[in-house]
C-alpha cells in the first residue's frame, strides 16, 4: 500500500518524536569541520548548539519530506530550541535552529540502535558541538528523542 503525501506541512508537533540523530558542519572550523557555509538561516555554526530541522521553511520541506517516511514534523524557524535526548544515555542538549537538514526523505527505513534501543529514520542534523553533548562524534548516527525544551 502506498503511504499518501498531504500536500502541506504539519501546523504543530503533538508531542516528542523519536527518530535518529546525526551531525554535519557549518560555519567555522570547529573539531573535525572545515570551513563551510553559514547555513539557511545565515547563523550556523559548527562549535556552537545548533541543529538542521526539516520543516524550517516552505522551500526546506519541499526538500526534505519527512511525511515521505510517515513522520509529521511541525514548522519551527530559525532560532526555535529543540531538546534532544539521546535514547542510549538519557542525556540530552537544547539546540537553536540554524540551518535545513537532513534531507529526510533519503533515509526512510534508516535505523540505527545502541543494544535493543533504536530509532528509524533521519529527523534531525546537529553540529559537532551539539552531537558531541549526546554522543562521541564517532558513532554517526543515534537514536534521539526530539521534544520541545
Amino acid at each position: 500500500m502506498a503511504r499518501s503525501k498531504s500536500p502541506d506541512p504539519p501546523a504543530d508537533l503533538l508531542g516528542p518524536v523519536q527518530g535518529e540523530v546525526s551531525w554535519f558542519c557549518c560555519g567555522t572550523a570547529w573539531g573535525p569541520c572545515s570551513s563551510t557555509g553559514k547555513g539557511a538561516c545565515g547563523t550556523c555554526n559548527s562549535g556552537s548548539l545548533q541543529h538542521a530541522w526539516p520543516n524550517a521553511s516552505d522551500a526546506c520541506w519541499a526538500i526534505t519530506r519527512p511525511d515521505s517516511c510517515g513522520v509529521s514534523l511541525s514548522r519551527r524557524t530559525c532560532g526555535f530550541r529543540h531538546r534532544i535526548t539521546a535514547l542510549c544515555s538519557g542525556t540530552s542538549v537544547v539546540t537553536a535552529i540554524a540551518d535545513c537538514g537532513p534531507q529526510t526523505d533519503l533515509f526512510c527505513g534508516e535505523r540505527s540502535c545502541c543494544g535493543a534501543t533504536c530509532a528509524s529514520n533521519r529527523l534531525i542534523d546537529l553540529t559537532p558541538a551539539a552531537y558531541s553533548q549526546i554522543a562521541s562524534l564517532s558513532s554517526g548516527l543515534r537514536p534521539a528523542e526530539i521534544s520541545t525544551p
